[in-house]
């Protein structure tokens, strides 16, 4: 027998998010390739370093990434890599949106509050304390009577 607590199925509500961030990873680092390549193909880089920018979509993109792919196989610790990029990301979410790029602000935008409603969710949040060893936390119906 073991100390280990029954595995609980996980929330549609961390899968959903768990999509979302593997998107946002996939993108991070996505635009390292691009930079790198860029960067080996001879291009200008004289404003903005290619390959800095590169590593730092890399390493970042990758935690993100990981993340993401960490929620939608039921890993817990991949919640918090989430959160924390997903409140990182809100206020790039706003530079984009006030630098009259509306399109991609709002979608971003969009994508970022998703997530983060996703991520506190109450089935989510119950889902983390059962993983913690909290007793499973009542039903909405057990604690309205």
């Amino acid at each position: 027998m073991s100390n280990q607590p029954a595995p609980v199925p996980t929330p549609s509500t961390v899968l959903g998010a768990g999509v979302l961030v593997t998107l946002e990873g996939a993108i991070a680092v996505g635009a390292a390739i691009v930079l790198t390549v860029r960067g080996l193909l001879g291009h200008d880089q004289s404003v903005v370093s290619g390959y800095g920018t590169a590593a730092w979509f890399a390493i970042l993109g990758g935690a993100v990434l990981a993340a993401g792919i960490g929620l939608l196989r039921g890993q817990r610790w991949g919640r918090t890599i989430a959160l924390v990029a997903q409140l990182l990301l809100l206020p790039v979410a706003w530079y984009v949106l006030s630098s009259h790029q509306v399109f991609w602000g709002v979608l971003l935008g969009l994508v970022v509050i998703s997530a983060l409603v996703m991520l506190f969710a109450p089935g989510t949040s119950r889902w983390m304390a059962v993983g913690y060893g909290a007793p499973d936390a009542p039903s909405d119906d057990e604690s309205a009577s």
